[in-house]
C-alpha cells in the first residue's frame, strides 16, 4: 500500500548504522536518482544541480578518501572514535549520493540577469536542499536508511581527481545509504506554535 506524502515525510530520518543490502535492485536506485534530477525544481529552472551516485567499490572509496583525509587533521587520539563512526554508519552502506552544483550555470545566470547576481549561489543552495529532501525521502521509500554529511569541501580535490569531474562542480553535501541496522534516534520537536504566525 502506498504512502502519503505526510507519511513519506515524516518517516524520513537519519539513520546512523547501515548493511551493505540493498532491498531493490541497482538499475531501480539509479531510476530514483535520475527522477529526483529531472523532476526537482530549480531557480529559473536553472536545472544546476549534478547528482553523483557511488555504488559498490566506488562507495567504498569515496569513504577511504574520507577516512585518508581526516586522519591527516584529526588527532591521533581521537582517530579511532572517528573511523570507527565513518565505518559503522557511511562506509557500511550500499552507496553513496553526491550532491554537486555547477557553478558554470550559477555564474551564467548572474551575467544574464545582473539585478539577481547576489542571490543566484544563494539559490542554487535552495535547489540543491531541495534536490537531498526529495531523494532522502525516494530512497526511504524504497527501503533504505540514508544520512545527510558534509565533508566537504575537505575531500573536494581528492574525490574530484578520483572520478574526473568537472572543476566546476560545487560539492554540497554526501547522501551515504543502506538497509537499515537500527532504528533512527528519538527526534525532538520544538513547539510548532513558537515557529509559524497564521494570520487570518
Amino acid at each position: 500500500m502506498e504512502r502519503t506524502c505526510e507519511e513519506l515525510f515524516k518517516r524520513r530520518r537519519s539513520y546512523y548504522e547501515l548493511s551493505a543490502e540493498s532491498p531493490v535492485s541497482d538499475a531501480q536506485i539509479e531510476e530514483i536518482v535520475r527522477f529526483a534530477l529531472k523532476h526537482i525544481p530549480s531557480a529559473f529552472n536553472s536545472q544546476s544541480t549534478r547528482l553523483v551516485l557511488l555504488l559498490h567499490e566506488h562507495h567504498a572509496e569515496l569513504w577511504k578518501i574520507v577516512k585518508r583525509t581526516l586522519r591527516a587533521i584529526v588527532p591521533e587520539e581521537a582517530f579511532a572514535r572517528t573511523e570507527e563512526k565513518v565505518d559503522r554508519s557511511f562506509a557500511s552502506g550500499y552507496g553513496t549520493v553526491l550532491f554537486y552544483e555547477d557553478s558554470a550555470v550559477v555564474r551564467a545566470l548572474q551575467q544574464r540577469f545582473p539585478t539577481y547576481a547576489g542571490n543566484f549561489p544563494v539559490w542554487s543552495e535552495h535547489t540543491s536542499a531541495m534536490h537531498q529532501l526529495a531523494l532522502w525521502t525516494l530512497l526511504e521509500e524504497a527501503g533504505f536508511g540514508a544520512s545527510l554529511q558534509h565533508y566537504n569541501p575537505l575531500i573536494d580535490k581528492d574525490v574530484r581527481a578520483q572520478w574526473r569531474l568537472p572543476e566546476e562542480w560545487r560539492l554540497i553535501a554526501q547522501m551515504p545509504f543502506g538497509l537499515p541496522l537500527a532504528p533512527p534516534a528519538e527526534k525532538m520537536f520544538e513547539p510548532v506554535e513558537a515557529r509559524m504566525r497564521i494570520f487570518r
